[in-house]
């Protein structure tokens, strides 16, 4: 028995969710004919109250997109310094937009109003770049799948609001924040001029994400995707996938929460666990100590039990719970795990 716990990315569609695909209509989406990615678009877009959304090929590609919607080259965002767009997009934000990152020291990857007003720079000191953006990553991937207290959310608004900034949100695995927190995609969509959601992490989708903001946005959204490459044709087959996962995959995401919360509890228990962050979501990330066991004799251990994980650097390893991550397959682990 194979268990994979690298990330959430590595899932296989549900045969309910194959069907979906199998039997979607599709069009030539590059020309907006694709019933089912149009049904799959309205669809977030109604969920965020938003005015439109636009479906596309990757998170990555979605973040990138709105951060080029909301700057100009020479112009620098404000984020946590483990921020996605930051860390793990390579470099696209010089690349793609021509913009620095103003980077922040949060906790687990969240910032506090008063540390982003602290960090905007004065609009006529035209030595420094011109700050235009804030960008929030809920919940944040190296921070531990940490959620966001809606709160401080509406603090920044109101300092955005204050200087004139955009409001970008990676909302990769808000779908977890939402279900761990209990709340409502409806008061994000309020707070943010543009957010993107991940289908195909928590949600089991094989590809995909969604970029929802007003029309206006999402019309200056479809050429940059162009440009990007990122048009698809007959897509519907993929966004059938994150209709069906949108109606069944949400609810579920508890249970991922729940495993990984068993897991920490295992995880405290063994005398070489350094630390361990605090677990809200389907992301646990720990630290080995290293006079007790090298942390790569630890991953190299379960791999000999065909368990598999991934490090995150500066000595942080990381699991992550989901879709496929049967309850047999958390019995075998957890067992395995007190035997080691």
């Amino acid at each position: 028995m194979k268990i994979n716990l690298i990330s959430d990315t590595v899932t296989q569609p549900t045969p309910a969710m194959l069907k979906a695909m199998v039997d979607a209509q599709v069009g030539d989406d590059v020309f907006k004919e694709d019933p089912t990615v149009n049904a799959l678009e309205e669809k977030v877009a109604q969920m965020f109250g938003k005015e439109g959304a636009l479906f596309f090929p990757s998170g990555t590609m979605a973040n990138q997109t709105g951060i080029k919607l909301h700057t100009r080259p020479g112009e620098q965002l404000i984020c946590d310094k483990y921020a996605h767009v930051y860390n793990y997009e390579g470099g696209g934000v010089s690349f793609n937009s021509g913009v620095s990152c103003r980077l922040v020291d949060g906790t687990r990857g969240m910032v506090t109003a008063d540390q982003v007003e602290e960090a905007i720079n004065p609009p006529d000191f035209y030595h420094s770049p011109l700050t235009s953006l804030v960008c929030i990553e809920n919940t944040t991937n190296k921070g531990g799948g940490a959620c966001w207290d809606i709160g401080e959310l509406k603090r920044i608004k109101a300092v955005c609001e204050k200087h004139g900034l955009a409001y970008h949100l990676d909302g990769a695995r808000l779908w977890n924040a939402l279900v761990a927190k209990k709340e409502d995609p409806l008061a994000y969509g309020a707070l943010f001029d543009t957010i993107s959601v991940c289908l195909s992490k928590g949600l089991g989708c094989p590809v995909g994400s969604v970029l929802v903001g007003s029309r206006e946005l999402m019309d200056q959204a479809l050429r940059i995707r162009k440009v990007l490459g990122g048009g698809m044709r007959q897509a519907g087959f993929l966004a059938a996938a994150g209709i069906y996962a949108l109606d069944h995959h949400v609810g579920r995401l508890a249970e991922d929460h729940q495993k990984a919360r068993e897991i920490g509890e295992v995880l405290q228990g063994l005398a070489y666990i350094e630390h361990i962050e605090p677990i809200e979501t389907n992301i646990i990330i720990f630290e080995i100590d290293e006079k007790k066991m090298a942390g790569g004799r630890f991953v190299e251990k379960l791999k000999e039990k065909n368990v598999h994980l991934i490090g995150m650097g500066q000595g942080k390893l990381r699991i992550v719970t989901h879709l496929d991550y049967t309850d047999a397959m958390h019995e075998r682990f957890l067992q395995i795990l007190k035997a080691l």
